[in-house]
């Protein structure tokens, strides 16, 4: 009778284990790279720090035998100022690296021995693409805060950026020609999934409303089949997006969205139309700053 009664019981548990396994999401970016002296031989023990200009948020690590690194979870976005240092070797910095949503940075240094003399040439090489490489293949799209600011909108939602990917369909929520039911969406790793088709995967879909502005959106990832291991719980489509985090300083945006009838054609199939009165009118604003500096 025990034995009846503990299996349904590990059951249960097992079942809500992998459910809270599934229940998470990436809203972080990486740097990996490699570093070499003058002659070419792998440099252990050299110091990497990437600092976050905005904030100020400083990431370090060094080097292991192999002259790799890797600097996982860092904050999506920058610019990022990276530099690499080693007693008896010149400096290497390198500037304005910006850091896309679930991709891996790479790059490569060679640092000149340090004699006092000026250093004449330092060979960088970098992945800035990263559509393809051996940490993240897949085919996927990425919008960063530039499109968002800058793309038009008609609904305010980021169903209006998700449909630039070029499997998407359908309102920009089926992918792949998959039903929207088997897409997975996460804000900052939140699931908001809907497997019954009774409503939007995300709250407030029946009133067309949205739970997040789109001021708050940082990036949005959208992955079909990507091979990282951290995504998944999806056939059709994953799509991660993340919020905005403040900075070393204020800042703001205005906004206001309007339409009524004037802006609806008023004949279909050449009869006049008398279109009802359907002026919207929609206006917010975002500010965010630093609570503690650096």
């Amino acid at each position: 009778m025990k034995q009846h009664v503990l299996l349904p019981l590990l059951g249960i548990v097992c079942l809500v284990g992998s459910q809270s396994a599934h229940a998470q999401g990436v809203t972080t970016s990486a740097i990996k790279g490699l570093v070499l002296d003058a002659k070419g031989e792998p440099l252990p023990g050299a110091t990497v720090l990437a600092v976050h200009t905005p904030t100020g948020t400083k990431y370090g690590v060094s080097t292991r035998d192999n002259g790799q690194f890797d600097l996982l979870n860092l904050r999506i976005g920058g610019p990022y100022e990276i530099t690499i240092s080693f007693v008896g070797y010149e400096t290497h910095v390198e500037r304005n690296v910006q850091l896309a949503l679930g991709k891996t940075y790479e790059t490569r240094a060679v640092l000149r021995d340090g004699t006092g003399q000026q250093l004449e040439e330092v060979v960088v090489r970098g992945n800035r693409d990263g559509q393809i490489n051996p940490d993240r293949t897949g085919a996927a799209t990425n919008i960063g805060s530039t499109a968002i600011r800058s793309l038009p909108t008609i609904s305010r939602s980021q169903e209006d950026f998700t449909r630039l990917t070029p499997q998407a369909s359908g309102g920009g929520l089926s992918f792949g020609g998959r039903n929207p039911l088997y897409n997975n969406f996460s804000l900052d790793g939140s699931i908001f999934n809907n497997s019954f088709g009774l409503d939007s995967p995300t709250p407030g879909g029946q009133t067309n409303s949205q739970p997040v502005s789109l001021d708050a959106i940082d990036q949005i990832q959208v992955s079909l089949a990507p091979y990282d291991v951290r995504q998944g719980g999806f056939s059709g489509a994953g799509v991660n997006a993340v919020t905005k985090s403040g900075t070393n300083s204020f800042k703001g945006t205005v906004y206001t969205y309007y339409r009524n009838e004037n802006l609806i054609g008023r004949k279909v199939e050449g009869a006049d139309i008398d279109n009802p009165s359907l002026k919207f009118n929609q206006t917010g604003f975002a500010l965010g700053g630093p609570i503690v500096k650096n």
